[in-house]
């Protein structure tokens, strides 16, 4: 499921959790975070493997493995800029988790330097944004991994809510974007796995209906425990004969508008198999068509759930 790009399943709150779900229950599933992530929810299940997009794009080019773990010691980083109130839910929230699923977190680090982050759309309506700092964040990874970290959880301040369109069930999640930049970047950096969650300055609860695909994100003050649950058992990052690799995928399921990414043109190049699902839109155009992508045209994920 594509990041910031409006998947009308998986383009909110953990709304794709669903059908993953039952597809674990047929096959190992490899998922990127925002399938299951669900703030204070996870749809995370034992046999899904937890990996961002830039460690996707890797597995795909052929240029790592991915080795299962399922107790993998966890580090938070702290944007500085986080006010102390914010902090102390956060912290909370950390203990909370530790006492309720027995996650093993090391510890945390606050960055010396505020992260800087600022998101948007652009003019095509995809999710981005900007970060001034990334490499206070890297500073503080390093720390937490000379710890004994193997994973690294990443919070930064955000001063700006989401927005009444999103509440509604309309176009992009607005964080979406430069979320994923911050992991990458990290993951990139340091090859390690790597979730981020934001943190906003109002930790008030709406009392508004919102769409049922992101009430997750509305009834918490914090998105943290759904990364933590994921990052626990998210696969170590490992050379491409190390675990599973992209010569052991079976195939690759997709939104039917959104075939133009690496992971689409390299299982579309190794004659891996790919399922582009009709009743999944996102605000993209990119069909089969566009590329000459060779695919399977599925309607739903209930049909797709017979075939496999």
């Amino acid at each position: 499921m594509p990041t910031g790009v409006g998947a009308s399943i998986g383009g909110f709150a953990g709304d794709a959790s669903k059908w993953a779900r039952k597809i674990a229950q047929k096959c190992d599933l490899i998922v990127n975070p925002n399938v299951v992530n669900a703030a204070c929810f996870s749809g995370i299940t034992e046999n899904m493997l937890y990996v961002e997009g830039y460690t996707l794009d890797k597995f795909f080019k052929g240029e790592c493995g991915l080795e299962k773990s399922s107790k993998n010691k966890i580090g938070i980083v702290f944007d500085k800029a986080i006010p102390k109130h914010v902090l102390n839910v956060h912290l909370n929230t950390v203990n909370a988790v530790q006492t309720v699923y027995d996650t093993d977190i090391l510890g945390y680090e606050i960055t010396e330097e505020e992260v800087g982050v600022e998101f948007y759309n652009d003019p095509s309506g995809i999710s981005t944004g900007n970060v001034k700092n990334l490499k206070t964040i890297k500073t503080s990874a390093e720390k937490l991994i000379k710890k004994g970290c193997n994973a690294i959880a990443i919070v930064c301040f955000f001063n700006e809510e989401q927005g009444d369109d999103y509440a509604n069930g309309i176009g992009v999640d607005p964080v979406g974007g430069v979320e994923a930049i911050i992991s990458h970047y990290i993951s990139k950096e340091l090859n390690i796995p790597t979730a981020h969650a934001p943190a906003f300055e109002d930790l008030t609860i709406s009392t508004d209906i919102v769409d049922k695909r992101c009430a997750a994100e509305y009834i918490t003050p914090t998105f943290l425990p759904c990364i933590l649950l994921g990052l626990t058992q998210a696969p170590l990052i490992k050379g491409y004969k190390q675990g599973l690799n992209i010569d052991n995928l079976d195939f690759l399921i997709m939104p039917y508008n959104a075939l133009g990414g690496i992971p689409v043109l390299e299982a579309h190049k190794r004659g891996i198999k790919i399922f582009a699902i009709k009743e999944n839109k996102t605000i993209l155009s990119v069909t089969p068509l566009k590329f000459n992508i060779k695919c399977d045209i599925i309607n739903t994920y209930e049909e797709l759930l017979e075939l496999i």
